[in-house]
């Protein structure tokens, strides 16, 4: 079956750095858009970024653009989610997402999910 596992999240200062990544099974990833997205507590899953296909064409929600930065390399079956500049808003549960043959801004377009991995960001 289809799993995308995220790992790399964990406790960092802000202004720090991080890089999530996600590894899929069970699909042609080639085929698959990828997203991320994030939800902290008591607040809805929101959209981070996603990137195309190939890899060729990225979006970002505004309040990372600039910041956050994400790629994928199709040989290894995973998309990465490079963070700086980090800020205690950046405090979530980050979701890799995975949309068949295109990319999508909204949660309800995406096909498969990971589990999660906490980024907390400490002031």
């Amino acid at each position: 079956q289809v799993q995308l596992v995220e790992s790399g999240g964990g406790l960092v200062q802000a202004g720090g750095s991080l890089r999530l990544s996600c590894a899929a099974s069970g699909l042609t990833f080639k085929n698959y858009g990828m997203g991320w997205f994030r939800q902290a507590p008591g607040q809805e899953r929101e959209f981070v970024g996603t990137i195309s296909l190939a890899g060729g064409w990225t979006s970002y929600a505004d309040s990372v653009k600039g910041r956050f930065t994400i790629s994928r390399e199709n040989a290894k079956n995973t998309v990465y989610l490079q963070m700086n500049s980090l800020k205690p808003e950046d405090t979530a549960v980050y979701y890799c997402a995975a949309k068949f043959l295109n990319t999508g801004s909204r949660d309800d377009q995406y096909n498969y999910w990971g589990q999660g991995t906490q980024v907390t960001v400490s002031s």
